[in-house]
């Protein structure tokens, strides 16, 4: 802690009261300097996609870094061809073009000057609530206030209201693609409808009508469920007609995937598939190498070859190490069927969870797809009151204490996020939930 402290960024928060010093890994697993095992539900902010030191990602890991660490992309070698070819092959439509990069910031980042290259406008339109990053270039895309420093930027970004049904101004019993709907609001919309994403959809409109030069959008972000934001969801019918008016007024359309993607939300192995929508530009990080330091950018030959009118590169984007590792991802996501147990597991966690709904008042939603799971505490349900930060650290805390590390997220930091790595069991599931409950009793004491 004195390193730490001394010698390490400021702004870099530390979990707990009590923090956690973890010592190894293994699958679902983390275990402390002192032998404690812990279940991990944050999965390393919703990066272990297939398990902590996957047996088949470390061996693909160790063997190639015995035969060639690092080289240069502008030189041909094997391991970047192959896993190109591997990973666009999971991708629909003509999204064929791969740029490598090393992180989900910088996939944004250039996903964004991409966009503006191709489009030749310079505005943008993300949702509040949003995170896309936090680099300088992306602070202004990014709008959740916690996030942000007093510094200018986003130059040419606007942000439109966030369509959330639970939050938000609208929203009903049905809107969202989810086991679990929000609680205490009713539903007027007939079958394959929603007016709340009508709504929301008009305030989209609106932005683009005031705010646009010439009424004219060079791109959109979303995320297809809002990740740091705290696990939102958009109502069914939003983001399709979304895609549809920014592409009318001469935009792309980029979805950013870092937390989503590779088989999270179970039925789809994109979160954007949940939306019926074909993005022009997907970003992608995190899952992608299950923890080590890979991302990417994948677009079509259309928008790519506008990236040619000047030199762009990376230095260690798709080099031979990330690249063996993402290729052996994907073969473990395949082989492992996680994406078929995301969806078994997931909605079982969901349903459990909303039985523990039924019993503690404290908490106001349960959301999500898949593991992609959000637990929203609030002090009053009827209010949707955020519940005070001191209660959510105790129960957080004690969660900790009885082996369960969980994330935190939204606004006012009172989401829990679950987010496990993708191979968790049912098992780890009623464990999570009979902590969990505890830890509710524990702090209405």
């Amino acid at each position: 802690m004195k390193v730490r402290s001394e010698n390490l960024t400021p702004a870099l928060l530390t979990f707990y009261k009590k923090p956690v010093m973890i010592n190894q890994g293994h699958m679902q697993w983390l275990w402390d300097i002192n032998g404690k095992r812990y279940l991990d539900l944050f999965a390393g902010i919703v990066t272990v996609s297939v398990g902590h030191c996957h047996p088949k990602v470390t061996k693909a890991a160790e063997k190639q870094m015995r035969k060639l660490w690092h080289t240069t992309n502008i030189y041909l070698h094997p391991a970047i061809h192959d896993y190109a070819e591997k990973l666009v092959a999971k991708l629909p439509g003509d999204l064929k073009v791969v740029y490598f990069t090393n992180s989900g910031s910088e996939a944004n980042d250039l996903a964004l000057l991409m966009a503006r290259m191709y489009t030749g406008t310079f505005e943008a339109l993300s949702l509040r609530n949003a995170y896309h990053g936090a680099s300088p270039y992306l602070m202004g895309l990014t709008a959740l206030s916690t996030w942000k420093y007093n510094s200018p930027t986003g130059l040419g970004i606007h942000q439109t209201m966030n369509a959330d049904p639970y939050r938000g101004p609208w929203g009903g019993a049905r809107c969202r693609d989810s086991p679990s709907q929000v609680v205490g609001r009713s539903c007027d919309c007939a079958e394959g409808q929603c007016q709340a994403g009508e709504h929301y959809l008009d305030q989209l409109k609106d932005t683009v009508a005031f705010s646009m030069p010439n009424k004219r959008c060079g791109a959109f972000f979303a995320e297809s469920i809002q990740g740091v934001g705290g696990t939102v969801q958009f109502p069914k019918n939003f983001l399709k007609p979304a895609f549809e008016h920014v592409r009318s007024h001469g935009g792309v359309c980029i979805s950013d995937e870092v937390q989503t993607g590779f088989g999270r939300l179970g039925t789809h192995f994109w979160g954007f598939e949940t939306h019926d929508v074909v993005p022009d530009i997907v970003t992608m990080a995190k899952g992608i190498g299950n923890g080590f330091p890979l991302a990417a950018v994948v677009t079509t030959p259309d928008i790519a070859k506008h990236m040619g009118t000047a030199l762009h590169f990376n230095t260690y984007g798709g080099n031979p190490m990330a690249s063996a590792v993402g290729s052996a991802v994907l073969d473990a996501i395949e082989e492992d069927g996680t994406q078929q147990n995301s969806l078994e597991v997931g909605t079982y966690f969901i349903n459990k969870l909303r039985e523990l709904q039924n019993e503690f008042d404290v908490i106001g939603d349960v959301r999500g797809k898949g593991l992609m799971i959000g637990l929203e505490l609030v002090s009053d349900r009827e209010k949707r009151t955020p519940l005070p930060a001191d209660r959510v650290g105790k129960m957080w805390e004690d969660m900790k204490d009885m082996g369960l590390l969980v994330g935190k997220g939204g606004l006012y930091g009172t989401t829990l996020r679950i987010k496990p790595p993708m191979c968790i069991t049912k098992e780890d599931t009623d464990f999570a939930i009979d902590v969990m409950r505890k830890a509710f009793q524990n702090s209405c004491q």
